[in-house]
C-alpha cells in the first residue's frame, strides 16, 4: 500500500473560499494518496493591522467564535476531532448559509455535537484563552507564504502555497488533475502567482 503523503491546510471556518478548498482536499484524498491534517488560522488576526473596511473586520472578530472552539476541541480532546468539527461548522456556515451572528452559538454547539463532543465547549467562543494558540498556528501557515494572502494555506512538505482559490468543489479524477497541477506549478522556487478576476461565487454542492 502507498503510503499516504501528509498535506497541511489551514482554515478559517468563516471563509467560504477555504471551505471549497477542504472539500475539494478530501475528494483528492479519494483518488491521490494523501493525509489532509486541518490547521487553524484567523482572518481577523490577519487584518487587524491592515487597512480593511471596519464592518469586515467586525465580522472577523465575531467569527473567532467558531475558530476559538476548534482550539478549545482540540486543546481537551486532540488534533484528530479538528476535521469532523469543521465540517460540521462549514456544512452549517456555508452549505446551509446560517450567517446571523445571533446564531454562531446554535452553529457551534450544532457542529459540536455532529463530531460527538460536548456542547459546552461553545463556552470557549467568547473567551480568549486559547488566542495564542490559534495565533501560533495562523502564524505559522502565514509565515509560509507572507501576508499578502489569506486562507487556505497548504503545504506538502516544504512545498507552500496559497489556495487554490475555486469555486465549485471538483470530485474524482478532476480533483486529482486538479492536485497534480498545483503541485507541478508551486515546486518551482521562482514560481509565485497565476491569477484572473473572479466571476463566480462559491459553489458548496
Amino acid at each position: 500500500m502507498t503510503e499516504k503523503i501528509p498535506v497541511d491546510l489551514w482554515f478559517d471556518p468563516s471563509c467560504p473560499f477555504a471551505w471549497v478548498t477542504s472539500r475539494w482536499l478530501l475528494e483528492v484524498e479519494k483518488v491521490r494518496p494523501i493525509e489532509p491534517r486541518w490547521r487553524m488560522m484567523s482572518l481577523y488576526f490577519l487584518n487587524q493591522e491592515k487597512d480593511v473596511p471596519a464592518d469586515y473586520l467586525e465580522r472577523a472578530a465575531r467569527a473567532m467564535g467558531s475558530i476559538r472552539t476548534v482550539a478549545a476541541a482540540a486543546a481537551k480532546h486532540g488534533e484528530q476531532v479538528i476535521g469532523p468539527l469543521y465540517t460540521g461548522l462549514g456544512t452549517r456556515l456555508h452549505n446551509q448559509g446560517i450567517k446571523d451572528p445571533e446564531r454562531l452559538r446554535e452553529v457551534i454547539e450544532g457542529a459540536l455535537e455532529d463530531a460527538g463532543l460536548e456542547p459546552s465547549l461553545a463556552d470557549a467562543m467568547h473567551s480568549d484563552e486559547y488566542d495564542d494558540v490559534i495565533r501560533a498556528s495562523h502564524d505559522e501557515g502565514i509565515g509560509l507564504v507572507g501576508q499578502e494572502v489569506g486562507t487556505p494555506v497548504i503545504r506538502v512538505g516544504e512545498n507552500a502555497f496559497f489556495g487554490p482559490v475555486i469555486t465549485r468543489i471538483l470530485r474524482g479524477e478532476d480533483a486529482g488533475r486538479l492536485w497534480d497541477g498545483v503541485l507541478m506549478v508551486t515546486q518551482y522556487d521562482d514560481f509565485f502567482e497565476l491569477k484572473r478576476t473572479r466571476t463566480k461565487r462559491p459553489q458548496f454542492d
